[in-house]
């Protein structure tokens, strides 16, 4: 694996990972009103993380991002590939990387995009786990993801927040858009 930054300590070859043997990670997504953060944290297996998300430049057009990720126990650092399956299933190549990787592929930042910040509330309902990210930008709504087993799965939405509709069709709602333009 090679990165395209310079100055790297491990080499990742973001150009050459094999993404047809990654996870297939399917999800469903949705535009809420801004939670209530006390409700969010009464349900079963909640926790929270504070996300810095950065996306990548790539060649072949596969979405590729590093994230750090803040919590109680400390930072860490994620470089995450995608590809599409379909519209509700994607593969998914993620390791977690050093600080100074991290920096190094912040070299290859997506030209006119933002970091997106965000808070990642993690909770389950139903068996199903749910993913409600606040973001810096928005005071009035949030996004939340269901993670899901089969792409037919039915997606109950939870009592903790109230739906405004589904926006899993909708482009302008992935975090790849927002961090071009978050404000529609």
């Amino acid at each position: 694996m090679v990165y395209s930054a310079e100055r790297t300590v491990r080499k990742i070859n973001i150009e050459d990972i094999n993404i047809n043997n990654a996870p297939i990670e399917t999800e469903r997504k949705f535009l809420i009103e801004f939670p209530d953060i006390e409700k969010l944290s009464l349900m079963p297996s909640y926790s929270c993380v504070h996300i810095e998300q950065t996306y990548l430049k790539k060649e072949n057009g596969d979405k590729c991002r590093v994230r750090k990720i803040m919590d109680s126990q400390g930072v860490k650092y994620i470089f995450t590939q995608k590809e599409k399956i379909s519209e509700l299933s994607r593969y998914e190549f993620e390791t977690q990387i050093s600080k100074e990787e991290y920096e190094n592929l912040l070299l290859l930042k997506m030209p006119h995009s933002n970091t997106i910040i965000k808070d990642r509330h993690t909770f389950f309902y139903n068996n199903q786990k749910y993913e409600v990210d606040i973001y810096e930008f928005w005071t009035d709504k949030a996004t939340m993801e269901a993670e899901t087993e089969k792409e037919d799965t039915q997606v109950l939405i939870p009592p903790c927040v109230t739906l405004i509709e589904e926006v899993t069709f909708d482009r302008r709602y992935r975090n790849s858009s927002l961090a071009k333009n978050h404000t529609f």
